[in-house]
């Protein structure tokens, strides 16, 4: 089988539409640059090494994530018996610098979520993600049957495949019906232009609406739409991303009190250490929980 053959059908094995985009970029260079015909079975870790090259200047999560696709990949190829080595096998995954704070300061959110320049989409994704402290995949893969608008929440497929639900604020639940405008089915987020009818970039059937023609809005354009509105109020003129929304919803939880099993419920994380890369209250947060502990200062209270 050949390399673009055995990338399409690994891509078409994807139920997930914003992975599959996300994989899509990383296997179409891997077909350019050992050929469309080149027989799956013969490629070598000099294929995937001229693939990452793309990416060896970028940062350390860029980096994995395009790996990540390529491994994913050699495991389904191998499972096929279309590919018998490991072409990854002397690519190794780099270690991402540790990071401060991550949160976007609340003023700063409302000011996206309620500027008028911006889109209805737009202001309603942000916010929804905020709301819900979701994974971006998971909202930007809703479907309108997904959303129980009377007790305001959503079902999403998370990590793993599990059916979970997550649960919004009035202002979220106040713009979805302005967005959907009478829609019943298909993806809550649409693409402004109709997905084309055929061709290599024609996605599934379950990502089009069936009213419009339109087809679900892709991750990438999504994150690029974020980062270019949020670059003028971010200090570093670079722009947030879709992700440090989730990263705000739950630090901006921890500050207002909320305990850790608390945040646990709400990010549907199966485990409590997960949180530590999310929530990090920092030195404010440590002062003040040693003064109230203070015991010299609490005789003074009485």
């Amino acid at each position: 089988m050949t390399t673009m053959a055995a990338v399409e059908r690994f891509l078409d094995s994807i139920t997930v539409a914003t992975t599959r985009a996300g994989y899509a970029e990383t296997l179409a260079r891997l077909t350019a640059m050992a050929g469309p015909a080149h027989p799956v079975a013969a490629l070598a870790p000099e294929h995937y090494a001229a693939v990452m090259d793309r990416w060896k200047t970028a940062a350390a999560a860029t980096w994995n994530r395009h790996l990540s696709a390529l491994c994913s990949f050699t495991t389904w190829a191998q499972r096929q018996e279309l590919l018998a080595t490991n072409p990854a096998r002397r690519l190794e995954r780099r270690k991402p610098a540790r990071r401060g704070d991550r949160a976007i300061p609340r003023p700063r959110l409302e000011t996206l979520f309620t500027d008028p320049a911006h889109a209805l989409r737009e202001r309603l994704l942000w916010r929804l993600l905020y709301d819900t402290a979701a994974r971006a995949e998971e909202i930007l893969t809703l479907n309108v049957e997904d959303l129980d608008l009377e007790f305001r929440r959503a079902r999403v497929v998370s990590k793993g495949g599990a059916i979970e639900y997550v649960h919004r604020a009035t202002p979220t639940a106040r713009l979805l019906p302005r967005l959907l405008t009478g829609r019943t089915t298909g993806p809550v987020f649409l693409a402004n232009r109709r997905a084309p009818a055929s061709g290599t970039r024609t996605p599934a059937a379950a990502d089009i609406d069936p009213t419009t023609g339109r087809a679900r809005l892709s991750y990438p354009r999504a994150e690029y739409l974020f980062k270019t509105a949020s670059a003028r109020l971010d200090p570093h003129r670079q722009g947030w991303t879709l992700h440090q929304l989730r990263h705000s919803a739950l630090q901006h939880l921890a500050h207002a009190g909320r305990t850790a099993p608390e945040l646990q419920a709400k990010s549907r994380h199966q485990h409590l250490a997960s949180l530590g890369r999310y929530v990090r209250l920092g030195e404010e947060t440590s002062a003040s929980v040693t003064a109230e502990a203070d015991p010299v200062q609490r005789r003074r209270a009485r």
